[in-house]
């Protein structure tokens, strides 16, 4: 266990970080940490002090003076450094992880290892970052560009990806040059506590990472400092909206990740097996609780035969809590989340749905106070309904019969969102046809949740993204740098040249 989450352990507090130390915060308003599994109090997160995010917005800004000057392959070595202890620790991580989000020992794995494989691709920083140059663009006279870093970055990020979402963040802003505030959920900071110990294990110069904690309030502290130059943010869409409008209205560079429905497109020809895995998979692992979740599968034709077949293979698992190796899931975050999520369940019957499954009365013995909700099945649902017009972010699936596959990317491309969307088929003209017709920015081929590896960039769109250059990937590097465009001529000696009083280079 790292030195820091003993010291939560003992004290009951959660530490902030601010110029490279952990501090207890002077706030007199604090937040209850609770285990997802059974409502038992873990530790207190503080709201930060006005005086304590300016303190972080400060410290952070001074080392970022000196560091933008480091070479890049300087910085990149901390980088290289940090994959190794992320990966040392990364058991040690994924067991925090699951004890205050309540996922399964596997997923929360799986959340550091995806993480560790951005910061991976961080560590090819130098060539992600080389300009462009052309020679003798006009008589004697040559032109490049080059890009470097904007100043002090920020990143807000939400509670279902404790370790991937801020490590898609800070690796990549601070290895462009620039240094980072991370304001982590407060409804499972210690997760982010732990990456920035390791963090601080590399030797970077402290004040590069700052992570502070709150609420609304910090949020928006963030969003308006006048020395905040860009801002990355992952959530709701209600709050990706709020962040986006602030940000920019401050003159910030925002990327704003919001939510989701995310449809797969069942063909006659798909291989059942392989969907029907897949499909349930997709909708339950995590509880539910991610913006990738296939939410709608949308039967074509005969295909629309498979409800009991889906049905089963959704009977067949079950939550639990960390450490029950036959868990399929965790629990809901916290109270409000299950209520909310059992209340729309609830509602489904009454708009015309048929309820196939309901996971509502869902109990685990072992953890009788936990928020659980069972796997639930929802056929025959139209568009107008709350189930379909909602991101449900629990373990439920809502069913859509259609005839044809135009029918399918008709009601794929009517709904305001676009992060992600699959088909299932044997048919590669039917596959390449949903490919360039459906617009959601994320495509996958008998594959249920198609989220690209770091060194392709989270191309979410519509609703479902507020901004121009998305997480990780090539776009990333962009959103985190600006580029300057230099032309140069060094006259000989000899050259005569009349004086130019236009723009015309003299080709």
């Amino acid at each position: 266990m790292s030195q820091q989450i003993k010291e939560v352990r003992s004290s009951g507090k959660v530490p902030q970080y601010i110029d490279g130390q952990f501090v207890h915060s002077e706030t007199s308003d604090w937040i209850e940490l609770n285990n997802p599994a059974s409502q038992e109090t873990i530790a207190q997160v503080p709201v930060a002090t006005v005086d304590e995010m300016e303190r972080a917005v400060a410290s952070a800004k001074e080392a970022q003076r000196s560091w933008r000057h480091q070479p890049t392959i300087r910085r990149v070595r901390y980088l290289m450094e940090y994959q190794a202890l992320l990966k040392e620790h990364q058991v040690d991580i994924a067991k925090v992880l699951a004890e205050e989000t309540g996922k399964t020992e596997g997923d929360a794995m799986g959340d550091v290892w995806r993480g560790i494989e951005v910061v991976e691709h961080a560590c090819s920083l130098p060539t992600l970052m080389m300009g462009e140059t052309t020679r003798n663009v006009a008589t004697e006279l040559d032109t490049c560009s080059y890009v470097h870093p904007l100043g002090v970055c920020a990143g807000i990020t939400p509670f279902n990806f404790p370790a991937m979402i801020p490590l898609w963040m800070f690796p990549l802003a601070v290895g462009c040059g620039n240094s980072f505030v991370l304001k982590p959920s407060e409804q499972d900071p210690l997760t982010p506590l732990m990456l920035a110990e390791l963090w601080e294990q590399t030797g970077i110069p402290k004040g590069l990472l700052q992570v502070v904690h709150g609420d609304k309030r910090q949020v928006d502290a963030l969003l308006e400092h006048k020395d905040i130059k860009a801002v990355s943010f992952v959530g709701s869409v209600p709050v990706a909206e709020h962040v986006y409008r602030t940000g920019t209205d401050n003159l910030k560079r925002v990327q704003a990740f919001a939510g989701a429905k995310n449809h797969m497109i069942v063909m006659p020809d798909a291989n059942k097996d392989n969907m029907v895995s897949s499909l349930v998979g997709s909708s339950c692992g995590a509880c539910g609780q991610r913006c990738m979740a296939i939410s709608v599968a949308v039967l074509v034709g005969e295909a629309g035969n498979w409800v009991d077949d889906i049905k089963q293979a959704m009977q067949n698992i079950r939550p639990g809590a960390p450490g029950d190796s036959d868990a399929a899931y965790g629990p809901l975050i916290n109270r409000k989340s299950f209520e909310r999520v059992r209340g729309i369940i609830a509602n489904a019957a009454n708009e015309g749905a048929d309820v196939v499954l309901d996971g509502t009365d869902c109990q685990v013995e072992s953890h009788p106070q936990g928020n659980w909700i069972g796997p639930t099945l929802f056929d025959n649902v139209t568009t107008d309904m709350e189930i379909y017009q909602q991101e449900i972010f629990g373990p439920a699936l809502c069913v859509i019969h259609v005839d044809t596959l135009e029918e399918a990317i008709e009601l794929v491309n009517a709904n305001p969102y676009g992060n992600g969307t699959s088909i299932f088929t044997r048919s590669g003209a039917a596959a390449r046809k949903y490919q360039y017709e459906t617009e959601v920015g994320q495509v996958g081929i008998n594959m249920p949740t198609p989220v690209p590896p770091p060194y392709f960039s989270f191309t979410g769109s519509k609703n479902s993204f507020f901004g121009d250059l998305h997480a990780y990937g090539k776009q990333a590097v962009r959103f985190y740098t600006e580029t300057k465009t230099v032309m140069v001529r060094w006259p000989q000696e000899d050259m005569v040249e009349d004086m130019n009083l236009t723009i015309h280079m003299q080709e």
